[in-house]
């Protein structure tokens, strides 16, 4: 946007801003930040000292900025008074910090491609001497054009496409991920696919994220679609016909200026329960019928069927039936115990992507036992027990009543 060179600099230290091409004949060189036409005049030849006593002129030209802050940073336009003519010369300048690196430029480049690649080595040449090694810088228009890579003196850069047209470009400067790669897995919404997540963000460009089965390269298996993106999280959707328990998946990320290549691991399992023993619920009362997932990767969907007469019959909350679920637990609440419907065993099924298990939970109903009539019973029963003794004694021995 009318920039026309580019100049960096790292906080702390001291840059030289050239105004290149001055004249001669040139009355007064005067520097601006910002728009000269928006902006009051920062420095002048024919001013001693600014406010800021960090800026100064060279050759009564070019600007000096020591002891450089991020607020440094901008657009800078160097303009020569003459009797007939204004000459200007514009120059950016970035100032990278140790911590934050971000993106400052934009440039509109055409072909041909030599004139791309003699401006990247000139740009390199500024990375290497005045940012934090390892640095980068990414090219960037509608895709990824040229990343340059300076780990040591002489920096390197890979041309990755070659530009066909005009195209605004931004100039950033790379920064890997700071955290590491996570993994996790998920069923999808039709309840068939295993769903694989890696996330890896917080870096520039886009991290590479790579798939793969341990000990088998899911890119050499025909029912693998893709499992290499760039991106900050990258899915890859597998069927469960070809799913088993605890078979383990990796991903591995890559960066342009991480030499690491930092991984993380999902291993999918089967589910597995557990229930409580048998239960007995009498006629008109409440019971409750726990199942809990103990083990599952990805988290397995709980269901109840009734019975094994009709295994594909699932229970559906309602009426005297309540479910609820927290967790890897699931609660079947069967209300007004009925003993001719409601007796007899259900199935708990746990299912997920990688397979499905199924635990039988048997219920007992019993009329309720009448209290008052057992009291009752064992009062008469006492009675007659007492009046049959005394009759034997008194029949036996009289005299014993009249003493």
């Amino acid at each position: 946007a009318g920039t026309e060179e580019v100049v960096f600099g790292k906080v702390g230290g001291t840059i030289l801003l050239l105004c290149r091409n001055v004249s001669k004949e040139a009355t007064e060189v005067v520097w601006f930040q910002g728009d000269p036409h928006s902006f009051p005049p920062l420095f002048s030849s024919r001013v001693t000292f600014p406010p800021d006593v960090r800026f100064s002129l060279v050759d009564n030209s070019s600007l000096r900025i020591t002891e450089l802050r991020v607020q440094d940073e901008g657009n800078y336009t160097c303009k020569e008074v003459l009797n007939k003519t204004d000459h200007e010369h514009r120059v950016q300048l970035l100032v990278a910090s140790k911590s934050v690196l971000r993106p400052r430029a934009v440039w509109r480049f055409c072909s041909p491609t030599v004139f791309l690649g003699a401006y990247l080595a000139s740009i390199g040449q500024s990375c290497g001497k005045n940012l934090f090694p390892p640095c980068a810088l990414v090219l960037q228009g509608s895709a990824v054009v040229a990343v340059m890579v300076f780990a040591g003196q002489s920096p390197t850069w890979s041309l990755l496409s070659v530009i066909q047209s005009c195209a605004p470009l931004e100039l950033w400067n790379a920064d890997p991920p700071h955290s590491t790669p996570k993994c996790w897995a998920e069923t999808s919404s039709s309840g068939l696919m295993l769903q694989l997540f890696c996330s890896w963000p917080g870096g520039y460009p886009h991290p590479t994220l790579h798939w793969r089965e341990e000990g088998h390269d899911l890119e050499n298996s025909s029912w693998i679609i893709s499992s290499t993106s760039s991106s900050d999280t990258h899915v890859e959707m597998l069927n469960s016909s070809h799913l088993s328990h605890r078979k383990v998946f990796k991903c591995v990320g890559s960066h342009v200026v991480k030499q690491e290549e930092p991984a993380c691991t999902v291993e999918i399992k089967i589910p597995s329960l557990e229930t409580e023993p048998p239960k007995t619920c009498f006629v008109g009362d409440n019971v409750t019928l726990t199942c809990r997932v103990t083990e599952s990767t990805p988290a397995a969907r709980l269901t109840w069927l009734r019975g094994i007469t009709q295994p594909e019959a699932e229970i559906q909350p309602g009426g005297r039936y309540l479910i609820a679920q927290e967790g890897n637990v699931s609660r079947l609440t069967i209300q007004n115990c009925s003993q001719g419907t409601d007796g007899g065993c259900y199935v708990c099924k746990a299912q997920n992507p990688v397979g499905l298990r199924e635990l039988f939970v048997c219920l007992t109903v019993k009329q309720p036992v009448n209290i008052v009539g057992v009291v009752g019973a064992v009062v008469v029963l006492s009675l007659l027990a007492i009046l049959t003794i005394t009759g034997v004694v008194l029949y036996y021995n009289p005299l014993l009543c009249l003493r």
